[in-house]
């Protein structure tokens, strides 16, 4: 029971920052500050950006960190777990090939602004259907890459595992939203695609595959 309020407070603390997360990307939220500003939703993205970093240092900060040690590997083995973190980079990196930066954190949105090109119905943001490069392998390739950088580590305490698995799950619960979305702008295409693409690993698991499908 020593670190059990711990681990609970980390969960929910965790659970709250997604939930607080996907509302503020929710288009309801989108259309609501659309009504509110008009225009200016061009910042909504940027904005968004910055107090989700904001929100998730100030977590971090104030959360508990329960330093029950699960492992630490041994020389020469902690130097290992640096290839599977540099091959997600590396696929990170990748996946930005077909990611426009600019417009992911809020920039783009805010120069067609300044230029008078903006419009109100894109909300915060151009969605762009993308179903190559990492995207043939995974339909949310990112998470994949982020959850094998986090996943390995040449020590391992209670306060990690506990983040990494509230990231993981997080990462399966907003892909879920973020495709309904998707399904909506894109239709059958993205459908059919969904279809025989893996959601965030890169195998068809039968029993995942049916559960969490999405339909």
């Amino acid at each position: 029971m020593e670190y059990f309020w711990d681990v609970v407070t980390l969960i929910f603390l965790f659970a709250l920052y997604g939930s607080v997360h996907s509302v503020l990307a929710s288009d309801k939220i989108k259309i609501i500050f659309k009504k509110l500003f008009g225009k200016f939703i061009a910042f909504y993205r940027l904005l968004f950006n910055i107090f989700a970093l904001l929100s998730l240092y100030y977590i971090w900060e104030a959360a508990p960190h329960p330093s029950l040690q699960i492992y630490q590997l041994p020389p020469p083995f902690d130097y290992l777990v640096l290839i599977p973190q540099l091959t997600a980079m590396a696929g990170i990196i990748w996946c930005f090939k077909y990611i426009s930066l600019k417009e992911f954190l809020g920039v783009n949105q805010i120069e067609r602004f300044f230029k008078k090109e903006y419009s109100e119905n894109e909300l915060d943001e151009r969605y762009t259907l993308r179903i190559n490069g990492p995207y043939k392998y995974s339909r949310h390739p990112v998470y994949f890459f982020s959850i094998i950088f986090l996943l390995f580590r040449a020590e391992m305490n209670l306060f990690y595992l506990t983040m990494f698995i509230s990231f993981t799950a997080y990462f399966y619960i907003g892909s879920y939203y973020e495709e309904k979305k998707l399904v909506r702008l894109f239709g059958d295409v993205y459908s059919n695609y969904r279809k025989n693409v893996p959601r965030i690993f890169p195998i068809r698991i039968k029993f995942l595959s049916d559960k969490f499908r999405g339909h």
